[in-house]
């Protein structure tokens, strides 16, 4: 949708003085404060964050969202790591916009004309002080103990070692408490601060909850030129001090858990009966307090048959990634089903904007680095990459600290 077709409203008198950060939450107040989905992220290397509102909830796609490319509706994919009732695949439409590169402009979509008298309503109400975001109608899940995982890890291995699985991804849960005060959207702006080059993101939909997350991993992008970008990331130790990226040192475990990541990819690709793609890689790169191993594909939509479905049947093939899964994918899965014992929600999955910045213009990423918002604490999520040398000790504390790329914004507000 080109941006003469929206329909840009002014703020009133009342909120005239506002920043565009108290706009922003003026305008998220009025979205929870009348039922509404939305989604508010930064895209990574961006400066200023984005804010949609769905006129309703849709949960209509049960596969994937429309394919990324021009044609495809504007909005805000939110996808779980498993499809399912209580963890539906969402796509909320982008019916009003708002882009804090604007400030002073607010957007509706036609399709959402119905919801201009009562947007005109918010923005003239005083601002809210407290915001009530929505919280997940299913129950809290289960939060393993250090003894747990170990012994989770230890059947991955053997089920490796039997030559069930190649490589399986475990993950576990784990509750704080929120400190009193908690803001998500204060949260959001420190997340944004602290990590300029992950996409940072808070997500709230009525009976799904309140999601907020800094992600570093890509899983795919269409860019204006008609790129395809997808990603191979793995392999986990922390930044040390005084120590830059390029000097990191990996041990054979690592190597190999990225490398099969890699090679799935590139199985995907030969799916598509793809061969024309560029490989870059891997390389070591930071998120945070954290380095990891990257290999980068790219593939040039211009010179490929079909290239409005490619997007889509990369999704298809890539989620859930060997990254977040596991290899051979079924009976990864099937393993983590039987053993993990607890249901990872929206972690894992993949989330983003789908032709809001501009038709044509998309960029997926696997929700990673989260927490869920619950109405007392946060549950936080995290996984490690198993292969035949991992050792649980080491894999209990990659948790830990993967854990504490969110968990910072936890402090006493």
């Amino acid at each position: 949708m080109t941006g003469s077709q929206l329909r840009h409203l002014p703020w009133p008198a009342a909120a005239a003085a506002l920043d565009a950060p108290a706009r922003l939450r003026h305008l998220a107040a009025g979205a929870l404060r009348t039922g509404r989905p939305l989604a508010i992220w930064r895209e990574p290397g961006q400066e200023h964050p984005r804010l949609l509102v769905a006129r309703s909830l849709e949960a209509s796609y049960t596969g994937l969202p429309p394919a990324l490319d021009e044609q495809a509706p504007a909005g805000f994919a939110f996808f779980p790591f498993r499809d399912s009732d209580h963890n539906p695949a969402l796509f909320l439409p982008a019916d009003v916009r708002y882009d804090l590169a604007q400030p002073e402009i607010v957007a509706v979509t036609p399709a959402a004309r119905e919801l201009v008298p009562g947007l005109t309503a918010w923005l003239a109400l005083p601002p809210l002080a407290e915001l009530a975001w929505h919280h997940s109608t299913q129950p809290v899940p289960h939060s393993a103990t250090e003894a747990e995982y170990t012994a989770l890890v230890r059947a991955g291995v053997a089920a490796i070692a039997g030559k069930s699985v190649v490589k399986v991804v475990s993950s576990r849960a784990a509750r704080r408490p929120l400190p009193p005060g908690f803001d998500p959207l204060a949260a959001f702006a420190e997340l944004s601060e602290k990590y300029p080059r992950a996409f940072v993101s808070l997500v709230s939909a009525p009976g799904v909850g309140t999601w907020l997350g800094a992600s570093p991993e890509v899983l795919a992008e269409v860019t204006a030129d008609g790129q395809f970008h997808t990603m191979a990331l793995a392999g986990t130790q922390p930044l040390k001090p005084g120590l830059l990226p390029q000097d990191a040192i990996w041990r054979q475990k690592e190597i190999e858990e990225q490398a099969l990541v890699a090679r799935y990819i590139v199985s995907c690709f030969k799916q598509l009966r793809l061969r024309d793609y560029q490989e870059t890689g891997p390389r070591t790169v930071a998120a945070g307090q954290l380095l990891h191993l990257r290999t980068d594909f790219e593939v040039d939509l211009r010179h490929v048959p079909n290239p409005a479905s490619l997007g889509t049947d990369m999704l298809r093939l890539l989620h859930p990634t060997s990254a977040v899964g596991g290899m051979p994918k079924i009976p990864a899965l099937a393993f983590l089903q039987q053993h993990e014992g607890y249901d990872r929600a929206y972690y894992s999955g993949f989330l983003g904007p789908v032709n809001v910045a501009a038709p044509g213009i998309s960029r997926l990423f696997v929700n990673l680095r989260c927490l869920q918002v619950r109405a007392t604490e946060a549950v936080l999520y995290a996984g490690t990459g198993l292969t035949i040398d991992s050792d649980p000790a080491r894999e209990w504390q990659e948790t830990q600290m993967k854990m504490q790329t969110v968990s910072a914004v936890l402090h006493e507000a």
